[in-house]
């Protein structure tokens, strides 16, 4: 009877803090800008192109796959930006109000407390990707037809948080170990862009870009096929369509990979050449199948070593009533 009790007062507790954290994402003026933003930014994906279209008189062709290959429409810079707005003062801010005294003094475990603030920003996010989908849908058959494959957008909203709790995880150990949202903030835009350069930097001067597969966000350059030339160049403009190999393109490479299984990607090497400009080098190909396990593999185990070394940040701090 008391082991019933116990977990009765547990799930208690871990509810309202769930509840108590919700409310306050939604309060956050911060929160609502950017789900402002993210709608406009999946409007520009949506408008852009058929209004370029209609300015250069070109017809807009039926697209039977955007829904599908498109996702939420905000993109790696989305994910970020959700990750960042949803738990920058999750832990940071309670320490720097103070409210951190009576959430920690109450009778709920800090387990529960930190399970609690993640499961929260995880609806949270939830419910702003399923708007984002049900948005993309509808724009995506209005725009470009009837879509095939609509099933599939379980998938792509799965693999979007799935990108996204890499960057909340990252944001919220920050902000559990340095207990400053500002600081929160300046270091979780100081990795994404610093890998955003990275990226760029290793793929035009280096051979060891397939380090980044191993990074959060975009990962290596790739392009989708398996690339033969019989010379080291082969042009830019030639080239099947370009993938990212990272943890921000979980969804689109398993939804590619579901409609291709076969399909093989080529990392490639970005060269600028006077004369011939902008060339791509094939380096090696790996089955997509590949690609997408290790991008879910690197994900996971961030997902686990920040959430662990942010709930211990959290477990061992000091806090006088």
């Amino acid at each position: 009877m008391k082991a019933k009790q116990v977990q009765a007062s547990r799930l208690t507790g871990f509810l309202a803090v769930v509840r108590y954290e919700i409310l306050w994402n939604i309060r956050k003026k911060k929160f609502l800008g950017v789900l402002i933003l993210a709608f406009a930014l999946a409007s520009l994906t949506l408008f852009l192109p058929v209004a370029l279209n209609r300015v250069n008189n070109v017809p807009t062709e039926a697209n039977p796959d955007y829904v599908i290959t498109t996702g939420t429409g905000v993109g790696s810079f989305g994910f970020f930006l959700f990750a960042l707005v949803t738990v920058m003062n999750s832990i940071s801010g309670e320490f720097e109000s103070g409210s951190i005294i009576p959430l920690l003094t109450k009778p709920v475990s800090r387990t529960t407390v930190y399970l609690a603030k993640l499961f929260a920003a995880f609806l949270t996010i939830l419910a702003a990707y399923v708007l984002l989908s049900i948005y993309m849908a509808a724009g995506g058959y209005i725009l470009y037809g009837p879509q095939n494959n609509m099933q599939l957008v379980i998938v792509t909203l799965v693999g979007s948080i799935f990108s996204t709790l890499v960057w909340m995880s990252i944001v919220l150990c920050a902000g559990s170990v340095s207990k400053n949202s500002m600081l929160t903030a300046l270091l979780g835009i100081g990795i994404f862009f610093g890998l955003s350069i990275a990226s760029g930097v290793l793929s035009a001067f280096s051979n060891q870009a397939w380090i980044l597969t191993y990074a959060p966000g975009n990962g290596a350059p790739a392009r989708l096929g398996n690339l033969r030339s019989t010379v080291n160049v082969t042009s830019f403009r030639n080239l099947t369509q370009s993938v990212s190999s990272g943890t921000d393109s979980i969804a689109t490479n398993l939804v590619t990979y579901i409609l291709h299984p076969a399909n093989n990607v080529t990392f490639t090497k970005t060269e600028i050449s006077q004369g011939t400009g902008e060339l791509l080098v094939p380096m090696y190909s790996e089955p997509l199948s590949l690609v997408v396990a290790r991008a879910i593999i690197v994900a996971a185990i961030y997902i686990f070593v920040f959430n662990f070394i942010a709930w211990y940040a959290l477990k061992k701090t000091q806090v006088a009533e």
